[in-house]
């Protein structure tokens, strides 16, 4: 019996690997172009509490790591050997679930900025194109009245 983890063992190996299921599926879903900002917060929310979510499970392969390596010490080595392997396939398949989180955050949180960036531009540029559209708009000086003629060729 001292070569078998603990019934907490097994317990907390299946709940990592069903929040590492998951969540590997909520972040292979495939990215679309999205161009309004708000559904874009709304993601960034949702990889944060994903991120929140993956460091309260940490406690947990914490847990199995260390119980892991005591059975080690009192188990036969193929035993030993093989839960060794399934946590390292855990810790694997862990690292690149935090490594994606992290790089789909980062993806978006710069998008959101280029975004933002293009909005304001829109919003500059359209403000330009009414101005230019009302001064296009605007009554021409008479010929004769050359100080009007120079203030509008100033203004162009």
């Amino acid at each position: 019996f001292d070569s078998l983890p603990p019934a907490r063992y097994k317990e907390t190996m299946n709940t990592i690997l069903v929040w590492m299921q998951q969540s590997e599926t909520k972040l292979s879903m495939p990215q679309v172009a999205v161009a309004e900002y708000e559904i874009m917060e709304q993601r960034l929310r949702e990889y944060k509490a994903l991120q929140s979510s993956l460091q309260e499970q940490q406690k947990g392969l914490n847990y199995l790591s260390t119980t892991v390596e005591d059975l080690s010490r009192k188990a036969p080595a193929e035993v030993s050997q093989s839960y060794r392997s399934e946590v390292e396939v855990v810790l694997g398949r862990w690292k690149k679930l935090s490594a994606q989180l992290a790089e789909q955050c980062q993806k978006l949180e710069e998008r959101m900025t280029k975004l933002q960036r293009f909005q304001n531009d829109t919003k500059t540029l359209k403000k330009w194109m009414a101005e230019v559209d009302v001064f296009l708009k605007e009554e021409w000086p008479a010929l004769g009245d050359s100080e009007a003629l120079e203030k509008q060729l100033e203004q162009c």
